[in-house]
């Protein structure tokens, strides 16, 4: 584990609601890294994770018998709520301590929020991922169109709260089509974030939402706020998934042209020749440095240009503070750099009360 360089985004994980004011992120080491050539996450003389997808199926065996949760009440907008669900992180901590992989030295359960080239803060739920719920909350009915095949693709997910907010609102507004598809494309740097906290949440949602038609559901769930994650439950999961034609995939590893080759040559997120796709990019808080940001606007940029290619809709929303004071990185700077490459951009949220944030929509001419 590196020490040269990590920052403390110290409060800007989501307790209660998203208006809770928070700290801006403090440089906690004078060394800078050195930048290597197509890195996201450059530390001089550190390799950097390759890109790996990983099955659903072996994700599901690797997973407790039982995981804790809390839930997430978002406003949105004042046009009602959403209720989403987070597994619990000191569960995390006991699951890794039981299995004797020690809580203390697993990246991110620890003090740092971020350690530059280690861990890129996917186990806390951050502001801007909140902003961009609501920004998709007014848009969330593209999911009832069953001509065109949704594909989202989230990257450096962490909690996934923009992409479990449209898996919960797609299990309503596609509940009637059996013939309609939808991808979900989960990327996040670690592994062990898409592990413990990406895929439980997954779960969980799926869980909360069908447990009044599922005796089975009903009876895993318990007072405590737990939910048993037995085999039957596990494999009811994979039998929905499929009945529904939900497909969830998991990359993890650095964003590169490698990373970009893997996602773009996932057949399962595909929906098979002759589907038209409309495909969404989500970002929250993933442009913190300049090292991050030229990273991950190459990529939504590669992403969108494979899309446009093949004759389908794609734009990406992205989510960030206005400043990351000490650390470089901006949503203006985004905003600049996404121009100069001839994107369209438009601002869809501010966000003036405590730390400056927006969200902005990213499309290709």
């Amino acid at each position: 584990m590196s020490g040269n360089f990590s920052f403390s985004f110290s409060g800007d994980d989501i307790e209660d609601e998203a208006g809770s004011n928070s700290a801006a992120p403090i440089v906690s080491a004078s060394v800078s890294p050195q930048p290597s050539a197509a890195s996201a996450f450059p530390v001089s003389g550190k390799p950097l994770l390759p890109a790996t997808s990983h099955d659903l199926h072996q994700m599901l065996s690797q997973l407790p018998s039982k995981i804790a949760y809390g839930i997430l009440d978002i406003d949105l907008n004042g046009s009602g709520q959403i209720q989403l669900p987070r597994r619990e992180l000191w569960d995390v901590r006991v699951q890794l301590m039981a299995e004797d992989e020690g809580a203390d030295t697993e990246p991110g359960l620890g003090n740092h929020d971020v350690k530059t080239g280690v861990y890129e803060g996917g186990f806390k739920s951050w502001e801007s991922s909140v902003d961009l719920v609501k920004v998709l909350s007014l848009s969330k009915d593209f999911l009832a169109n069953m001509d065109v095949t949704p594909r989202l693709i989230e990257l450096g997910c962490g909690t996934a709260l923009p992409s479990l907010a449209l898996f919960q609102w797609s299990l309503t507004l596609r509940a009637n089509n059996k013939d309609s598809i939808l991808s979900i494309v989960l990327a996040d740097y670690n592994p062990t974030v898409l592990q413990l906290v990406t895929l439980p949440n997954f779960i969980l949602c799926w869980a909360l939402n069908q447990r009044a038609e599922s005796p089975l559901l009903e009876n895993a769930f318990s007072a405590e706020g737990e939910l048993d994650l037995t085999p039957e439950v596990l494999g009811a999961f994979e039998e929905f998934l499929l009945a529904r034609r939900i497909s969830l995939s998991f990359f993890s590893g650095a964003w590169s042209p490698e990373f970009i080759d893997l996602v773009n040559s996932d057949k399962s997120s595909r929906g098979g020749n002759g589907f038209k796709h409309q495909t969404i990019i989500l970002g929250a808080e993933t442009i913190y440095s300049p090292f991050a940001l030229a990273s991950f606007t190459q990529t939504i940029f590669s992403l969108m240009e494979q899309e446009k290619a093949q004759g389908h809709a794609a734009e990406a929303l992205v989510g960030a503070k206005k400043l990351y004071f000490g650390v470089g990185g901006s949503l203006d700077d985004f905003v600049a750099k996404a121009r100069e490459l001839g994107a369209n951009v438009e601002e869809l949220r501010e966000e003036t009360e405590g730390v400056r944030r927006g969200v902005v929509r990213c499309s290709l001419p």
